[in-house]
């Protein structure tokens, strides 16, 4: 299969819940990663800008900033990474309850007037706000980040309400990325918490059938999907345009583990089986 399909996809988020690697160990792992067969499929390490501020000598590598407490720490973490010989690639924004999307927006482009074309992830809110900072991240800085799961069954979203989001962003032409949850490649039960948890390879054929047309209700049945197969024939049977076209949509997703997406794309025939040989995944 064209591997295309999973260049990139899997951002390095070693340092959250609810894999909470320490810092050292996560940088480690991380240039490991770099270096194993199957570097092209992983992203940068994903950091909060408070680890900036740590006492631990960081490497040259490649960085995304999260900013959970909203746009007023955008600057204050970027002048903390130009000291660091980190590059930053990108960053995430929460949106704070009470900010509207006019205020949001406005406050981004102020930060940003003097830092060129870093991309900026909104963190979308389930909340009535949600299709205004939809509509708001088109063009090449904004984009939007959608939390598929999280630490209570709450925090995970179902197949209408994620299906609604991925319509909005491809009918809007807006490009995003994801975060907790997408701990497995299909839609699966958890045996251990019985969270109901969305699968990557779910959402790539969602955004597959947004782009071909497909209504809500369509997107919604093929996230509920639980046949690994039958979602490997429907990526297979798509071409590299395709896979181009999904992927500039559907960018990556946050994971606290490499080693588990990529076995299970192994385990499906959709990477080399080298991937998770002797000395890959350590």
């Amino acid at each position: 299969m064209n591997e295309t399909w999973f260049t990139g996809l899997l951002d390095d988020a070693a340092v959250f819940p609810p894999g909470s690697m320490p810092l050292p160990e996560a940088i480690d792992a991380h240039a490991r990663h770099r270096a194993a067969p199957y570097a092209d499929l992983v992203g940068p390490l994903v950091l909060p800008a408070a680890a900036l501020a740590e006492p631990v000598e960081l490497p040259a590598l490649d960085v995304v900033i999260t900013l959970p407490e909203g746009p007023s720490h955008l600057l204050p973490a970027l002048a903390r990474a130009a000291g660091l010989p980190v590059r930053v690639r990108a960053v995430e924004v929460a949106v704070p309850e009470e900010m509207t999307p006019g205020r949001l927006f406005a406050e981004l482009e102020r930060a940003l007037e003097t830092v060129g074309e870093l991309p900026v992830f909104v963190e979308i809110p389930r909340d009535g706000r949600r299709h205004a900072l939809i509509a708001a991240c088109q063009g090449p800085r904004f984009r939007a980040k959608f939390r598929t799961g999280g630490l209570t069954a709450e925090m995970h979203p179902g197949e209408g309400e994620l299906a609604e989001a991925i319509f909005a962003t491809v009918k809007a032409g807006v490009s995003f990325k994801a975060t907790a949850g997408l701990h497995h490649a299909v839609r699966n039960t958890d045996p251990d918490t019985g969270f109901e948890q969305h699968g990557f390879l779910n959402l790539l054929a969602a955004v597959d059938a947004a782009l071909s047309g497909a209504d809500e209700r369509t997107l919604a049945g093929i996230l509920a999907e639980r046949d690994g197969a039958a979602l490997v024939h429907r990526l297979t049977a798509a071409g590299p345009r395709r896979a181009r076209q999904v992927r500039s949509r559907f960018l990556s997703f946050g994971t606290c583990s490499i080693a588990e997406p990529v076995s299970e794309l192994a385990e499906l025939g959709l990477v080399p089986l080298s991937y998770v040989g002797e000395g890959a995944l350590r």
